[in-house]
């Protein structure tokens, strides 16, 4: 929990779900080797998932915030506890952690409106259709998953066009992004890697996707992929020209939610909601 807390103050005091697992990552230095071990029988890094579940309980235990889903922001009492030395902190943050789990023993069924706005918690919902959703992409053909995530991309706001074939380099599509509230626009191109999401993207594959959009006259680009990028390759993303915004799995899946697509979500009652109407 503390190098969760720590990393959404060096990004500012906030910061998306994967924004915070890489600057983790980083900050600790953890090994591609380490990132590799899965569950048996699931796809999912181990390291990725205790780094979730992590995060979960720093915003349970009111360290952080989710105003969106996705999206953390640091309380006075996270700034509070990341302020203090490795040992106090630590010590902290294990009383917020027995508060947590004691709550939840307490009333385990109970969903309450925080988390069931954040389905990606892990905690009252997991992340098995997460998992699924990549699993099945990964089914696709390369020349399928371009097309899927064309479309993904379209839901988006983006005018695309498909070029070219399937293949390991290139641009997959070419077309334009609304900028400024729609009122301007960018001409973009797309790439599109089906890899096992349990898979790191380099840098290299960023430079070279970077050339090819430059040679296709994009002024940004846009890389996606079922697996994760590493540190090197979102650095390479933002320092060199055209700049490339990165979809990793975990943000695919996130964006296949938002706009319901292959996705059937399952509504479900919030206990504690009913409970403000008993005081008045």
């Amino acid at each position: 929990m503390l190098p969760v807390l720590r990393a959404v103050l060096a990004l500012g005091g906030s910061g998306a779900s994967s924004e915070i697992t890489e600057s983790v990552i980083e900050a600790q230095g953890f090994s591609e080797d380490m990132l590799a071990v899965t569950y048996d029988g699931r796809e999912k890094s181990i390291l990725v998932d205790r780094l979730d579940w992590a995060r979960s309980y720093c915003k349970l235990g009111g360290v952080l915030e989710s105003p969106k889903r996705g999206l953390f922001l640091i309380t006075d009492l996270g700034r509070e506890i990341a302020g203090l030395s490795d040992s106090e902190a630590d010590k902290r943050l294990k009383e917020v952690d027995h508060a947590v789990r004691k709550a939840r023993r307490k009333s385990p069924k109970k969903v309450s409106d925080s988390d069931s706005e954040e389905s990606e918690s892990g905690l009252e919902d997991d992340e098995s259709w997460r998992e699924a959703l990549l699993a099945r992409l990964h089914e696709l053909t390369p020349e399928a998953f371009e097309h899927f995530v064309l479309y993904v991309l379209r839901s988006q706001g983006m005018e695309l066009k498909r070029v070219g074939g399937s293949g390991d380099e290139g641009v997959d599509g070419i077309g334009t992004a609304p900028i400024g509230g729609g009122v301007l626009s960018t001409t973009i191109a797309v790439q599109a890697k089906r890899y096992e999401p349990s898979k790191t993207v380099g840098r290299e594959t960023v430079a070279l996707f970077q050339s090819d959009a430059t040679a296709a006259g994009a002024e940004h680009g846009v890389l996606v992929t079922t697996a994760r990028f590493s540190g090197p390759a979102r650095q390479a993303a933002l320092n060199r020209h055209p700049t490339i915004d990165l979809v990793d799995g975990r943000k695919l899946t996130e964006l296949c939610l938002d706009g319901s697509i292959g996705i059937f979500l399952s509504p479900v009652v919030s206990e504690d909601f009913f409970d403000r109407f008993e005081e008045l």
